[in-house]
């Protein structure tokens, strides 16, 4: 007899299977992220672009083959190892530019880093095909790839940079502009939300609405607010991403929407498939000095100090005489040519010298063209009342004492040639900060002092974001912007958009 039949018990059943536990009940199901339809666009047309220069580079590779040193085996390799070579070459070049973020929607329309991207994609090409060279005893072309990699990261940046300038004149006529709602401080939210909106091309955002965490604070009362309804605290964030729509939630500085506050709300967001975005409250400040550091699982933002010395800002320095010496040479006929015309088409000195304070606040003599009557300085105490400047420098559009060659001259910047000399003489940069007078550094507020700490430059950002037209905060903001995040790829991206901002002369007078 059994025990169960002994005792009476009712024999053992399983208790019935639970086919899985619903984690969207509980707010934390896998969410399969998506793009908007203009980001697929965007995607694929920057797909077709890098495939077109992959093509580019294998042409001019065959190209060069014969143009450059003749068809010699011993250079070039045989046919099957050249046909190999740009096979690898173009077939690699797509998976590393992918395996490198340079499709990374993060990156899309803004900053550098998708040009970083590519020319890592171009170190690990080489690296790829020396190694599998060397592991699989594949024969691959040198010469093929000394002329094919530069010629495909050339044009991989060029066609990408002529996306990205349709993508900015879109931005700024209000699409592909992603609705963000803003979350914090009312204070801090309202800066952010003013940062956002008069940048729409780089932040690839608009300010849909904001939630702070007093609505009674006196700033909200303010004209600040025009154009940003305010919807809520942070305690409706979610509420209102979900009436709004919102692809994307901004924190900026918040005593109350931190540590796992800020860590639920991500969860959230995650299952809604909105992006979280959190302004670290340290401004002007570029992403390469930013790094991520954690101290007993509390992540920590390390800025980096700025580069001001050491061997890449030598090298900036030895370039600049390099180049200035070299620009000197070769635009020595136009130089003549200018001269003439000046002395031509008024009387006085061709060159116009002033005394100027650089790096360090050193003063020394900056050269320029003369653009003016030789009697420009005295006649400008008559004319401080009709100064359309930014408090600070003086400007006036239609100025009387400008000649009519120098007029020209100012228009496209040709006045500025001679300051090759100052760079040449390591007095000046061929980017940096504008040199400014000793009259003017008296006016300096301490922070606006830190210019100082580089170089002048022949151009800059505020030659390129806008001239004589910018104001003098703005002047300020962006010449501390470039002191404390300089690099050698910033100052090569300034030279480019200078050519631009010459042609176009806007803010030139």
């Amino acid at each position: 007899m059994s025990i169960a039949q002994g005792t009476g018990a009712r024999p053992w059943v399983s208790p019935p299977r639970v086919a899985h536990i619903d984690l969207a009940s509980y707010g934390h199901a896998r969410v399969k992220t998506g793009l908007a339809p203009w980001e697929r666009s965007y995607r694929r047309s920057v797909v077709i672009v890098d495939a077109t220069a992959a093509l580019f580079g294998a042409l001019a590779g065959l190209a060069g083959r014969n143009t450059i040193l003749g068809d010699h085996v011993d250079v070039w390799g045989s046919s099957h190892t050249v046909r190999l070579t740009l096979v690898v070459a173009a077939l690699a070049w797509l998976g590393l530019l992918g395996r490198n973020g340079a499709y990374a929607s993060r990156y899309v329309g803004a900053g550098s880093e998708e040009y970083r991207a590519v020319t890592r994609s171009a170190f690990g090409l080489v690296a790829l095909i020396a190694f599998a060279s060397f592991a699989l005893q594949l024969e691959f072309s040198r010469g093929i790839l000394l002329l094919t990699v530069p010629a495909m990261m050339g044009a991989t940046i060029l066609g990408r940079y002529m996306v990205r300038r349709r993508l900015v004149r879109q931005r700024h006529a209000g699409l592909h502009l992603r609705p963000t709602l803003v979350v914090g401080d009312a204070r801090a939210a309202l800066d952010a939300a003013h940062r956002i909106h008069s940048d729409p091309a780089t932040t690839g955002m608009k300010v849909a609405a904001l939630c702070v965490t007093d609505l009674s604070d006196p700033v909200l009362k303010t004209d600040n607010t025009a154009g940003f309804p305010v919807l809520g605290t942070e305690l409706d964030t979610l509420e209102v991403v979900d009436r709004v729509d919102v692809a994307a939630v901004a924190v900026a500085s918040s005593p109350t929407m931190a540590g796992h506050a800020l860590r639920r709300l991500g969860w959230a967001l995650e299952q809604r498939d909105v992006d979280l975005l959190v302004a670290p409250g340290v401004v002007e400040v570029a992403g390469p000095r930013l790094t991520m550091r954690r101290a007993a699982g509390l992540p920590m933002l390390h800025v980096e100090r700025p580069v001001q010395s050491g061997w890449r800002y030598s090298l900036k320095l030895f370039g600049d005489r390099v180049l200035g010496a070299a620009a000197l040479v070769f635009l020595a006929p136009i130089l003549l040519a200018l001269a003439v015309l000046i002395r031509r088409d008024s009387q006085g000195p061709v060159f116009f010298r002033q005394e100027r304070v650089g790096e360090g606040g050193r003063v020394f003599s900056m050269y320029k063209f003369r653009t003016m009557v030789p009697d420009a300085e005295a006649r400008l105490a008559e004319l401080r009342t009709a100064s359309e400047g930014n408090g600070v420098l003086f400007k006036m559009r239609s100025d009387p004492r400008v000649t009519r060659v120098g007029a020209v001259l100012r228009r496209f910047s040709l006045d500025e040639l001679p300051q090759l000399i100052n760079v040449v003489r390591g007095e000046m940069s061929l980017v940096g900060p504008r040199p400014p007078l000793a009259s003017e550094v008296d006016l300096y507020e301490s922070d606006a002092v830190r210019r100082l700490r580089v170089r002048p430059g022949m151009t800059g950002l505020w030659q390129v974001s806008g001239r004589s037209d910018l104001s003098w905060l703005d002047s300020v903001r962006l010449d501390l912007w470039y002191v404390d995040n300089w690099s050698l790829a910033l100052d090569a991206q300034i030279i480019l958009r200078t050519a631009r901002a010459v042609f176009r002369g806007n803010g030139a007078y």
